[in-house]
């Protein structure tokens, strides 16, 4: 196994006297903060009536949210190793809570944006509380503990849809927001009362330069991608921010790679455990988010199509919620077998089920019980991979910069979720049907969709093979037992 399961806390630590209290407070941070991906979700098409704006404009209360999330996850998780890791989770769930208050206040598009950019700020919870596990709970309770808090991105995501589905069904939406600021809230009390401050920093001047400019390149190649459907992947614009993208990243890189204290360290990026873990990252994000546009869409097209299923929002959230609860079980068996086996071990069995999952979808789509079945192998498979990610990352990486390199590696996942995104909108869009004079995506789009989701699932573990082999925690403790019974001999 990787030692960042085997070592003992970092010099200067101590075990915190309630590490049970730890884990939870800090799962249920992430929990809160992956909320905010679904939250809007039900309310989506309505959005244009509510805030009095056009279709267009009102799609920036999602893309603001990305944007915000793929700048602050790398530059806040710097942040976390040189001025405190709990320091910056604070910081973040304030940002969630100011933003929430912002939206829940909100009658038009600009204050809605505000706030859904600030909640996007807060992404940097869960490699935050990755980061402060390592440093602060003992060598024995880390592998189960990273796992349950990085399944907490999807757990969220899960049961998040069903309960702001019934919210906004029932009450005024902006109910939704009020009830996120108010988890805000719980979670930050908690965090200030139980969760100690990590004492493992690097200090040193933080790297302005760096974070503009990955934040300019993120930014332009995120717009491009997501924004491309509608402004036209062959339009000037798409076209030119693709460009600046590639341009600004390039200088970026050659930027970094000279800085003394980078906001990145490349050269371990580099590292074959860390550059393949985040490589098979990508190809993790963009299998789980196919999951997560075809089968709602296949939960609410019209009967009448012969392959929807005709089902509300509300409907669609208590199929998918299942989802989270078998991710939350998973993430045990995770750690499990990442002490058995290793993590990479761990991760290409999680990827092999999450292809499977797929497979399956493209033969059994006709039914409610169809969907439950084929979200919970996937929500399994997804457990699996979530829980090795940080193992491999922290088994590469320095303490000092254990929550930058997991931040870098949850924006990579952001990333493949991206893609994902405007891929699948392409074909979706291209492969259609005609009902009643509107064009609806084809039974052959979303079959065509889950294959390449079993295709990126199965690239994940063709990549994952590359990675260099962990010790496992029985040959660890072997080594460690050999070294001592030497040093004994010795003296």
């Amino acid at each position: 196994m990787s030692d960042a399961l085997t070592r003992p806390a970092a010099a200067g630590t101590s075990a915190p006297p309630r590490p049970n209290a730890v884990v939870a407070v800090l799962a249920l941070a992430g929990i809160v903060v992956s909320l905010m991906q679904t939250l809007v979700i039900p309310i989506v098409p309505e959005l244009p009536t509510l805030l009095h704006a056009s279709a267009s404009n009102t799609a920036w209360a999602v893309t603001a949210t990305l944007l915000a999330a793929a700048v602050a996850t790398p530059v806040v998780g710097r942040l976390g190793d040189m001025i405190g890791k709990r320091r910056m989770l604070l910081t973040s769930i304030v940002l969630l809570v100011s933003g929430s208050v912002v939206c829940a206040l909100a009658d038009s598009l600009v204050p809605m944006i505000i706030g859904r950019t600030l909640q996007g700020l807060a992404a940097a919870v869960v490699p935050l509380g990755i980061s402060i596990m390592r440093d602060a709970l003992p060598a024995d309770r880390l592998a189960g503990s990273t796992a349950l808090m990085s399944a907490s991105l999807g757990v969220g995501g899960a049961l998040g849809l069903p309960s702001a589905a019934f919210i906004a069904d029932k009450w005024d939406w902006h109910i939704l927001f009020w009830t996120s600021a108010a988890l805000g809230a719980v979670a930050f009390v908690l965090v200030l009362l139980i969760v100690p401050e990590s004492k493992v920093r690097t200090g040193g001047r933080f790297d302005i330069a760096g974070a503009l400019g990955l934040s300019a390149g993120l930014v332009a190649l995120l717009l491009a991608v997501s924004k491309g459907a509608t402004w036209g992947w062959t339009s000037g614009t798409t076209l030119g921010l693709g460009t600046a993208a590639v341009v600004i990243l390039l200088a970026w890189g050659f930027w970094e790679m000279r800085s003394r204290q980078p906001l990145v360290d490349l050269r371990t990026t580099a590292k074959p455990q860390v550059l393949f873990t985040n490589l098979a990252s990508i190809a993790l994000g963009f299998s789980m988010f196919a999951m997560s546009l075809v089968l709602p869409q296949l939960l609410q097209l019209p009967e009448q199509t012969g392959y929807g299923l005709g089902k509300s929002m509300l409907t669609v959230g208590l199929v998918l919620a299942p989802q989270g609860l078998v991710m939350m079980a998973m993430s045990a068996a995770s750690a499990k077998l990442t002490q058995a086996k290793g993590p990479k071990v761990t991760l290409m069995i999680g990827a092999l089920i999450v292809s499977a999952g797929y497979a399956l979808n493209i033969v059994l789509m006709s039914e409610v019980w169809h969907l439950i079945l084929v979200s919970c192998i996937i929500g399994a498979g997804v457990g699996f991979t979530y829980g090795a990610l940080p193992a491999l990352i922290m088994g590469a990486v320095d303490p000092s910069e254990t929550a930058a390199a997991n931040s870098l590696n949850t924006l990579m996942r952001s990333l493949g979720t991206s893609f994902a995104s405007a891929i699948a909108g392409v074909i979706l869009s291209q492969m259609t049907t005609d009902f009643g004079g509107h064009a609806l995506a084809s039974e052959n789009g979303f079959k065509v969709v889950m294959a390449i989701g079993a295709g990126a699932a199965l690239l994940a573990f063709l990549v994952a093979t590359f990675i260099p082999r962990q010790k496992t925690a029985a040959a660890a403790a072997t080594d460690d037992d050999r070294e001592i019974e030497t040093v004994g001999a010795k003296a």
